[in-house]
This record gives C-alpha cells, sequence and structure tokens, in this order.
C-alpha cells in the first residue's frame, strides 16, 4: 500500500509515517515509479509506534525495546517491558514535580508582583 492509504488506515499523518520509517521503526520497498510501498504488516507497526508514543516514550527509545514489546499491543506486558514502563511512570512523575514546582514559584512571583503594584497606587 502507499503511503496515503497507510495513512488512512492508522490515523497517522505521512509525515509521521516517514519519520517513523527514517528512525528505522518502520520499512518500505520503493515502486518502479519511486513511490513508498508499505506491506499489511506496517499498518499494525505504524498503531503500535503511535501507542507508545502516546504513553510517552521516544522513537529512540521505541527502537530499543526488546522484541516482545513490539509484538500485538495488548494490555499485557512482557516481563522485560515492566521495568521500561515503570521507569518513564518515573520519569513522568518527577517533570510532573517538577512543573508544579515551576507554577508555583511563578504564581508567587505574579503575586508579590501584584502586591507592590497595588502599594504602589
Amino acid at each position: 500500500m502507499n503511503i496515503g492509504e497507510l495513512a488512512r488506515r492508522t490515523g497517522c499523518s505521512a509525515r509521521s509515517i516517514r519519520h517513523y520509517e527514517k528512525a528505522g521503526l518502520l520499512a518500505s520497498h520503493r515502486r518502479a515509479n519511486g513511490y513508498r510501498d508499505f506491506d499489511e504488516e506496517a499498518e499494525r507497526r505504524v498503531k503500535q509506534v503511535a501507542h507508545f508514543i502516546r504513553q510517552g516514550f521516544s522513537l529512540v527509545d521505541i527502537a530499543t525495546f526488546p522484541r516482545c514489546m513490539l509484538r500485538d499491543v495488548t494490555r499485557a506486558l512482557c516481563p522485560q517491558t515492566l521495568a521500561l514502563h515503570r521507569a518513564r511512570l518515573a520519569e513522568l512523575d518527577q517533570r510532573l514535580l517538577e512543573l508544579v514546582e515551576r507554577r508555583d514559584r511563578l504564581a508567587r512571583a505574579l503575586g508579590s508582583h501584584a502586591s507592590s503594584l497595588d502599594s504602589a497606587r
């Protein structure tokens, strides 16, 4: 199938699909006219990559996943992936904590700035 058909079937943009291919997560063959040609497996693979991206993994992360993680996306995780998912969750929790701290600092700065403006009036 061509890239447009793959994009329609997966809901991903052709640009994203090209990006996945460039990252080595997807393969295509070139037709005589130079257009990309994807096999039926590509649909599953694109959906899989998109699934992991929505979970917060980068393309670099996905490229290093163990084979068991790259089979059909199901609710069951292979044992090797539990550590990867837990590590990603810990990273996201840390980012959230840092963002809350930044937000609080900004809110305090705005609060003190508002107070100084009120006293200047």
